[in-house]
């Protein structure tokens, strides 16, 4: 039987572990923390991004995690900790939850940028 998108975000929301923005902004500063923006490149030119964060839309992160692949970011390596966010949390809990099926261990949903912003996470033109 084939899933909804209620019981994808469902099963992710069980495997992958939320962070809160306290918890997001004592990560943010390891130099093994790789923060991806998973919103399309649209977004994040209206709202800027997270300092630092790499913007890998959702669309094309397997391609970017993928060492064998020719789109591989060489910053996404299974031994770093990876913190996804989107605008709500759910693409993020997606991406974090296909990191995981490929392999990543140390994966993290940090949930959604208007959140993080207005808690004080710094933010950056995109």
């Amino acid at each position: 039987m084939a899933a909804t998108v209620q019981e994808l975000l469902a099963t992710a929301n069980a495997i992958v572990p939320r962070l809160s923005p306290q918890q997001l902004a004592d990560l943010i500063s390891r130099p093994d923390v790789v923060v991806i923006d998973v919103r399309d490149a649209t977004e994040v030119q209206r709202s800027g991004k997270l300092r630092g964060a790499r913007n890998i839309s959702r669309g094309m992160l397997e391609f970017r995690a993928d060492a064998a692949s020719a789109y591989h970011d060489p910053v996404l390596q299974k031994d770093r900790t990876l913190v996804a966010y989107c605008a709500s949390g759910g693409r993020s809990a997606l991406a974090a939850k296909t990191l995981l099926d490929m392999g990543y261990t140390s994966v993290y949903n940090a949930g959604g940028f208007d959140e993080l912003a207005a808690a004080g996470i710094e933010t950056e033109p995109a």
